[in-house]
């Protein structure tokens, strides 16, 4: 049976308040191959666990996570009591249990976040994503053996050869763009291919159907290759 990557969305965000500690640890217990979080920086520097550019959906505060300090952070619930975490109290959590995939929210952290997986010592698969395909070049000076992950919101004129510029090792599809010539011409070009996010059991399946290596979900129970 062909392997397929296991990745809870945001810890596994259908179970647990996104992007939590709870989350992450669901993932794990849930026993997902990787966990994926994403990452942004306060006001004074910290790196914390947040999709969104403000705490407002999210939490029970207002304002830009990079206009608010750690302190200010702290203090919000981001859901059943759960804080937002930083990443240094996310990577002990994770490490050795399962890999991490880290998202790069916001420009000009990329070293940073590098910098902090090594100095906590990760023992572990990390995989960098971006939208932002800059940083991704950022991470690849700090780290040159990192594992990149090119995600493609919409798909750019020549999605292969946007990845291949990068030296990715990754390609992050929306679920709804993965077709079988696609993701084999990924393959071709020596590129895994995952797809985001597919929660509903008719986009798992399309998503197995057509190849793909890896299925980022918030309900990662759901994903079987059986």
């Amino acid at each position: 049976m062909r392997r397929v990557l296991r990745i809870g969305h945001r810890g596994a965000a259908g179970h647990a308040p996104e992007n939590t500690l709870a989350a992450i640890q669901k993932g794990i217990d849930l026993g997902v191959d990787f966990v994926e979080i994403d990452l942004r920086r306060t006001a004074d520097g910290a790196l914390v666990v947040l999709h969104d550019a403000s705490v407002n959906r999210t939490t029970n505060g207002r304002g830009r996570v990079d206009r608010l300090s750690l302190n200010e952070v702290r203090k919000l619930d981001a859901g059943n009591g759960e804080r937002i975490p930083t990443l240094a109290e996310v990577l002990p959590a994770v490490s050795s249990r399962c890999g991490l995939m880290l998202e790069i929210k916001a420009e000009g952290i990329a070293r940073q976040v590098v910098e902090t997986v090594k100095a906590v010592g990760f023992r572990g698969p990390a995989i960098y994503a971006s939208f932002l395909h800059d940083e991704l070049r950022d991470v690849r000076v700090a780290d040159p053996k990192a594992r990149l992950m090119v995600l493609f919101s919409r798909l750019p004129r020549a999605p292969v050869a946007r990845a291949t510029k990068y030296e990715a090792t990754y390609v992050g599809l929306r679920h709804d763009t993965a077709t079988g010539r696609l993701v084999d011409a990924f393959h071709q070009a020596g590129l895994l291919v995952c797809v985001y996010t597919a929660d509903r059991p008719g986009h798992i399946r399309h998503a197995l159907s057509v190849c793909v290596d890896g299925v980022i979900s918030n309900v990662p129970d759901r994903i079987t290759t059986t």
